[in-house]
């Protein structure tokens, strides 16, 4: 590795936006060695709007030697042979969530990388943004106390266009639906704040809404390891969209995480807000309509792991977690009953 990490990308769709705009920010540490996708017009797309060069040469690419890693960017159906690919190469892989269709995929990808001795890390940025790391350290130092309640709430809006696209909303090429696909971002950011779950009692359904194979509604009670309970309450059947929520009610306070704004109410009558203004979250009909600096530094933080040695912040190993929560939903909705789960360190 060079001063700068050499960096492919690989699948240049809709959600390659974001990342585009947070690697120009980080050209100082990131040269893009080259970007491909299948299609033609997407990589002349990609390489009008942001500058980098792009290739029709998927394996030219993996055994690139200016290559250390790999951006992931395709839809989960399309994973585990790239994973291959580039980690047999030995790439650094980092993957766009979810990390395949189901737990057993997931769990193949983190075998492959663990075999070939490379890094992989998973694209969770809403640990990234400053309030959520300011709650994650205020529960850290104890100053809140223990968890005892939990709620996440993600009432978005996908409408009928989203779905129509091939594949979307299915279970061969996206493993799923709201679950895997919009809530597993708040999801991962609930298991990272208050702890693994032991015990799923949920229900998962399609609306009249919507024209689509999976869910477009979850809900479920919780059981978490720490003794606290909780519900979750996932839906891109909600007009016209509004942005998630994590609220943690703690023997000190309650807390409010929602948009990028952490608002504390301290037992004592204390009020403070962290965060002065919400930002977009992809909530409602647009669902880029969010900002980069999270992907920027959540990019950043995986290019200093791979310069310094150790693993990124969010790993493989960790986003399994979140996956086997989402086994347990779909489990206890299709077999109406409750779902326990073993904890993994």
């Amino acid at each position: 590795m060079t001063d700068r990490l050499g960096l492919a990308i690989v699948g240049l769709g809709m959600a390659a936006k974001p990342h585009a705009l947070a690697l120009q920010a980080l050209s100082d540490r990131i040269e893009v060695i080259g970007a491909y996708a299948r299609s033609q017009a997407s990589r002349d797309a990609f390489a009008a709007s942001y500058g980098f060069a792009v290739t029709d040469q998927l394996d030219q690419l993996a055994h690139d030697p200016r290559v250390d890693a790999v951006l992931l960017i395709t839809p989960p159906d399309a994973r585990a042979d790239i994973v291959a690919r580039f980690a047999g190469a030995g790439k650094h892989v980092l993957s766009e969530k979810p990390l395949e269709r189901d737990l057993a995929g997931a769990e193949t990808i983190v075998d492959l990388c663990a075999k070939a001795r490379v890094q992989l890390g998973v694209v969770f940025q809403h640990r990234f943004r400053a309030a959520s790391q300011t709650l994650a350290a205020l529960l850290a130092d104890g100053a809140l106390g223990a968890i005892r309640v939990v709620r996440a709430d993600v009432p978005w809006w996908r409408d009928q266009a989203y779905y129509d696209e091939p594949g979307r909303g299915s279970y061969a090429r996206d493993g799923g639906g709201v679950l895997i696909s919009q809530a597993i971002h708040t999801l991962d950011l609930m298991l990272s704040l208050a702890g693994p779950v032991t015990a799923v009692q949920a229900l998962c359904a399609t609306t009249p809404l919507h024209r689509m194979e999976a869910e477009d509604v979850a809900a479920g009670a919780l059981r978490f390891a720490n003794g606290a309970v909780g519900s979750v309450f996932a839906s891109t059947a909600s007009f016209p969209g509004t942005a998630e929520s994590l609220r943690l009610d703690c023997d000190h306070a309650a807390v409010v995480l929602q948009s990028g704004v952490l608002q504390i109410h301290w037992r004592d009558g204390r009020t403070e807000q962290i965060g002065d203004t919400a930002s977009g979250t992809g909530g409602g009909a647009d669902p880029m309509a969010f900002p980069f600096d999270w992907h920027q530094s959540l990019i950043a933080d995986f290019a200093d792991a791979i310069r310094d040695g150790r693993a990124p912040r969010v790993t493989g190993a960790m986003a399994l977690q979140v996956h086997r929560l989402i086994t347990a939903f779909e489990t206890s909705s299709r077999d109406g009953r409750r779902v326990d789960l073993e904890t993994h360190s």
